[in-house]
C-alpha cells in the first residue's frame, strides 16, 4: 500500500518545493496560527492532491487560505474538512455538529 503523505523532499517535484519555500517564508513573516502547536513542525506533501502543508506532533495541518496561513480542520466523525469558516460554527462541524476544536 502506497502512503498518501510524505516528508521526503526527494518526492517533492519542482512545484511542490516552490510551495514549500513559500510556506516557510510565510511562517517567518506571518508566524503560525495561534492554535497551532509548534512542536515537531515539518513540511508534508499529499501525493494524491499535490497539497503542501505544515504539520506537527498533534497532526494539525496549516495551509494557505488565500495569502494567510490557517489551520486546515478535519472532522473525525463525518470526514468534513476545510478551513474554520468553511466547516465550523462555534467550534462544531457544520455538517454533523461534532465538536472539532
Amino acid at each position: 500500500m502506497e502512503t498518501i503523505t510524505t516528508t521526503d523532499l526527494s518526492k517533492f517535484g519542482a512545484r511542490e518545493r516552490q510551495l514549500a519555500e513559500i510556506l516557510l517564508r510565510a511562517w517567518r513573516v506571518q508566524g503560525l496560527p495561534e492554535d497551532f502547536t509548534d512542536e515537531e513542525v515539518t513540511i508534508m506533501l499529499n501525493t494524491n492532491s499535490g497539497c503542501v502543508f505544515l504539520t506537527n506532533s498533534e497532526f494539525q495541518a496549516v495551509m494557505f487560505n488565500g495569502d494567510k496561513l490557517e489551520i486546515f480542520y478535519y472532522c473525525p466523525n463525518c470526514g468534513n474538512e476545510g478551513f474554520e469558516k468553511e466547516i465550523m460554527n462555534d467550534g462544531k462541524c457544520k455538517q454533523c455538529g461534532e465538536q472539532i476544536k
